[in-house]
């Protein structure tokens, strides 16, 4: 008999895991088990339990392979609670490619498992009816920025009604970002001139969430590219880059998704393809693993997408960015994303733009390299262990006696902004690296926007084909390329 608690109406294989993509010994035989990932292992370092540690969880990814263990509830708590932080890659002297098999491994759970019924139907609604369909996000988005601003969220919080919800709600509630008006939507199918003289021609992911919660950082984004001369096109046909779905084993849908943004990007010439978010510009570099096992055609040009594929700031320090800013007179300190330093291996290009900056002091945070517990959605469904892991960070953070706390990722932004908000020094501000640099550039959101240069296409119809990509009726040649 199978160790697999299959999911009903799927058929038991009698092997450890099921067909498809699954963690391999050639991937986790490399771990000797040494036992140098622990310390860097914030699972490890909060609860010091073995089998929440990358050692740990890796031996029963081969208990599982071999049959010893259920892929049932206690194997998903474990893989579950893990933030791939993959801090443990950095840590490892063996070249484990941790992430690579939490990742098989979550898939795996995705296809097998079947997880607690109102568990299964809200990623169901956030990961497949939400994330991948544009339209659907700008009018929640529109719902949410009433809610926000028509005093109703004042009214909800005053009376005590978040209390009432469940831990896990009750969490996204605290972290929601406040909706930007306009939604970056606005912006795809557009092109920024460049300031000056071209340098570059370069084309700009805008994300899904981020459209609607970061527009603002979106903007500076573009701002300071421009500056920089670079020529920026917003492709109209591009989406959510699948990140959230990879890091919850969600790969069939990551992989559409995937195949919509090689698509948009790949059909014009590009100097580089940038992304703000380190989470996702990890996920993007990583494209043809999606690719390795499943749809094989892919893969090449997966592989000639994320060679293009560069972290905003990794690309302004390689392209020489302009020095000629003005005086910020602040006390900083930088947290580290974790898919930027441990996955992407960027850790000097945000400090040396933050040291660029002339009245900038940069003050090294402790641990800065250690999770602060966003990882995508994880402080959200494992809101106490993001709780455990925000409090260490805000601890180090007070430590820095900083004004301005700079990270480079979203999701960095939104749970560092909830632990500022919730101390007694609220004065502080969180900023994107960006954001400081186009502040150092001389912008002022009462500037008003960057003149654009629009493509000849419609709003409306770039919804109607995202919407229709992503429901798979206007690809259904694409599992062969072209």
């Amino acid at each position: 008999m199978s160790a697999i608690e299959m999911k009903p109406g799927i058929q038991n294989l009698g092997s450890g895991y099921g067909p498809g993509e699954a963690p391999r010994w050639a991937d986790y035989s490399k771990c000797v088990h040494c036992g140098l990932c622990l310390n860097a292992c914030p699972t490890y370092r909060e609860l010091s339990l073995e089998m929440d540690s990358p050692r740990g969880r890796i031996y029963q990814m081969i208990q599982v392979d071999r049959g010893r263990l259920p892929l049932g509830e206690s194997f998903v708590r474990h893989i579950d609670l893990c933030l791939d932080c993959r801090a443990c890659e950095t840590a490892c002297p063996s070249g484990v490619e941790y992430g690579k098999l939490v990742e098989a491994a979550r898939g795996q759970i995705e296809k097998y498992y079947q997880r607690p019924r109102l568990e299964a139907w809200w990623r169901e609604v956030f990961f497949r009816e939400l994330l991948p369909h544009p339209r659907r996000l700008e009018r929640l988005g529109r719902l949410l920025r009433f809610f926000q601003r028509s005093g109703l969220e004042r009214l909800v919080a005053a009376g005590g009604a978040l209390g009432l919800l469940p831990g896990r709600f009750a969490s996204l509630s605290r972290l929601a970002p406040r909706l930007e008006k306009p939604f970056f939507f606005a912006r795809l199918g557009t092109t920024v001139p460049a300031v000056g003289e071209r340098r570059y021609r370069v084309a700009f992911l805008a994300g899904c969430i981020a459209n609607l919660a970061f527009a603002r950082l979106n903007e500076a984004t573009v701002r300071v590219l421009a500056r920089n001369g670079c020529e920026v096109v917003i492709p109209p046909h591009q989406g959510c880059c699948g990140a959230l779905h990879v890091h919850a084993g969600i790969r069939d849908l990551a992989r559409q998704l995937a195949r919509r943004n090689i698509e948009a990007f790949l059909t014009e010439d590009f100097d580089a393809v940038l992304t703000n978010a380190a989470g996702c510009g990890s996920v993007l570099k990583e494209y043809p693993q999606l690719f390795e096992e499943v749809e094989p055609e892919w893969r090449e040009r997966a592989a000639a997408f994320s060679a293009r594929v560069k972290d905003v700031t990794e690309f302004l320090v390689a392209c020489g960015f302009r020095r000629d800013f003005r005086a910020v007179a602040a006390r900083a300190t930088y947290q580290d994303p974790c898919h930027l330093g441990h996955a992407q291996g960027i850790w000097q290009a945000p400090r040396e733009l933050i040291r660029a900056v002339p009245g900038v002091e940069l003050v090294e945070l402790k641990e800065s390299e250690v999770c602060c517990g966003s990882a995508g959605i994880y402080n959200v469904v494992h809101d106490e262990m993001a709780e455990r892991l925000l409090e260490n960070k805000m601890r180090r953070l007070d430590e820095t006696g900083a004004e301005l706390i700079l990270t480079a990722n979203p999701g960095c932004l939104l749970q560092l902004r909830a632990g500022v908000a919730r101390s007694p020094n609220r004065a502080r501000r969180v900023l994107h690296v960006v954001e400081l640099l186009d502040e150092a550039y001389g912008h002022s959101p009462d500037l008003g926007q960057p003149r654009v240069r629009r493509a000849a296409v419609s709003s409306t119809s770039i919804a109607r084909a995202q919407e229709e990509d992503a429901d798979g009726r206007s690809n259904s040649g694409a599992a062969g390329a072209p």
